[in-house]
């Protein structure tokens, strides 16, 4: 097993255009979410400066590439269509991971489409055909990643998540078997399994995902939703990363056209490498420059 990974991680790449839902898919909460599209979130978003991003994530070359959700913003069909285009873009299904997020379940009806559309890059070991997807696991090396999906409808005006008692518990038997195999593990969903985040953008049940995580352990979790870089930590008995410390570590919305330092466009490059018995996690940050637009290192975010 190679004793060094390296695994970019982006996150809520909101593609435009967001269209106006077709009678045939029309309902109040997506009527309202393009309106809110086309007066905030629309003249905040650079199509053309994600593709660039993607160029130099591909120029990294990593050994795997971990997707966060909210590739999407209305759950449409037309932008499954987009969305599904775009993710070939990162790469082959085996070297792309995908969790979905709140706007890829915007409404119940997108679930279907959901599923089918993101299949090859969430299909992991073999598991019964009567089971949910998730959490799935993909072993690439030393490797383990483990995706969950926090992704569920919720009611106007809210963006929370849920994982669930089934995914929940089907987590703790994945981190425990994982680690009995020697393997490094990621953790991959889109809301912070982090208690405490502002109630409307939450995960409902972080408490619980926590304490497995904590109890289990990991090596690192990667997540998205908070359209910001940022750095929680779970402390853990049972992780192999220095100081028995878990990081949690979100990443900006992948489009953006905002400048400052926290929510500026970015993905992260998370390298995974061995250190005696234990595991060495680290982090590094690309993306525009807030003057030239040059896509480069950005400045560490703790």
């Amino acid at each position: 097993m190679a004793s060094s990974f390296t695994l970019a991680h982006l996150t809520d790449a909101h593609l435009p255009p967001a269209p106006w839902p077709p009678m045939g898919e029309l309902a109040l909460k997506r009527a309202l979410g393009f309106i809110n599209w086309k007066r905030a979130r629309e003249s905040l978003t650079d199509a053309a400066m994600l593709r660039r991003m993607i160029d130099d994530l591909r120029a990294q070359k990593p050994d795997h590439v971990a997707m966060t959700g909210d590739i999407v913003n209305l759950g449409l069909q037309a932008e499954f269509k987009a969305a599904r285009g775009w993710i070939e873009s990162l790469g082959a299904p085996e070297d792309v991971s995908f969790v979905p997020g709140n706007h890829d379940a915007y409404v119940r009806q997108a679930l279907p489409t959901l599923a089918q559309t993101f299949a090859p890059w969430t299909h992991g070991e073999a598991r019964a055909q009567s089971e949910s997807a998730f959490p799935y696991l993909r072993v690439r090396g030393a490797v383990a990643l483990i995706g969950m999906s926090s992704a569920v409808p919720t009611a106007l005006f809210m963006a929370t998540g849920k994982v669930g008692a089934d995914q929940i518990a089907k987590l703790r038997a994945l981190l425990v078997d994982c680690r009995a195999r020697g393997l490094m593990r990621v953790v991959m969903v889109h809301h912070a399994p982090i208690p405490g985040m502002r109630a409307m953008r939450r995960m409902v049940d972080a408490p619980a995902v926590a304490d497995v995580i904590a109890q289990e352990g990991a090596e690192v979790v990667l997540h998205g939703h908070h359209h910001r870089r940022m750095v929680n930590w779970i402390a853990s008995p049972n992780t192999l990363t220095r100081g028995g410390r878990i990081p949690v570590v979100g990443a900006p919305q992948a489009s953006t056209r905002l400048k400052d330092e926290s929510h500026r466009a970015a993905y992260h490059l998370v390298a995974l490498s061995r250190r005696g018995e234990g595991v060495e996690v680290s982090v590094r940050a690309r993306g525009p420059d807030r003057e030239t637009g040059a896509i480069g290192e950005l400045p560490a975010v703790t």
